[in-house]
């Protein structure tokens, strides 16, 4: 059993420090910035997309529990927003604790999001996956979800390298 439950605010701050690192690990991992300074990168786009933190307008942060009262195994922040004159709802970030990771809860969280978002009037959901995530792709694969554009890039060789 998984359940999607209002966040804590008292979770929030922990919640959202965790995501702005991993965010800025991921980024780094993945290419798209330098280390140097991506870790103040990360933090400003998530201030930037969160003015008023937890109670930033039509934004959601949910506690991903295994079960009613179970404990809190992880997170998911989604919000709601017009797009070229239709609504959907866009997952900004998801996590579920290595502990209980392959368990089905990721799963059941996005399955419960879809009643979630299309309660609040979205058509459609739309995420982000880093290319280096297989398992998160294949997840997202499984549950329906489509690419709708792919980034690629190459590594070149360090300037001044012999070639």
């Amino acid at each position: 059993m998984t359940d999607l439950v209002p966040m804590n605010p008292d979770v929030f701050a922990e919640v959202v420090e965790a995501s702005i690192a991993a965010y800025a690990g991921d980024n780094v991992a993945a290419g798209r910035w330098p280390c140097a300074g991506a870790l103040e990168r990360s933090r400003n786009e998530f201030l930037s997309l969160l003015p008023h933190g937890l109670a930033t307008p039509d934004h959601h942060w949910l506690e991903i529990r295994a079960g009613a009262d179970g404990p809190r195994v992880g997170h998911l922040w989604f919000a709601v927003q017009a797009q070229q004159g239709h609504c959907m709802a866009f997952v900004y970030d998801v996590e579920v604790q290595p502990a209980h990771r392959r368990q089905g809860h990721a799963r059941r969280a996005f399955v419960a999001l879809e009643g979630l978002a299309a309660e609040r009037g979205a058509a459609q959901i739309g995420l982000h996956v880093f290319g280096f995530n297989a398992a998160a792709r294949a997840l997202y694969r499984s549950l329906g979800y489509a690419v709708t554009s792919l980034d690629m890039s190459k590594p070149l060789p360090t300037a001044g390298a012999a070639r």
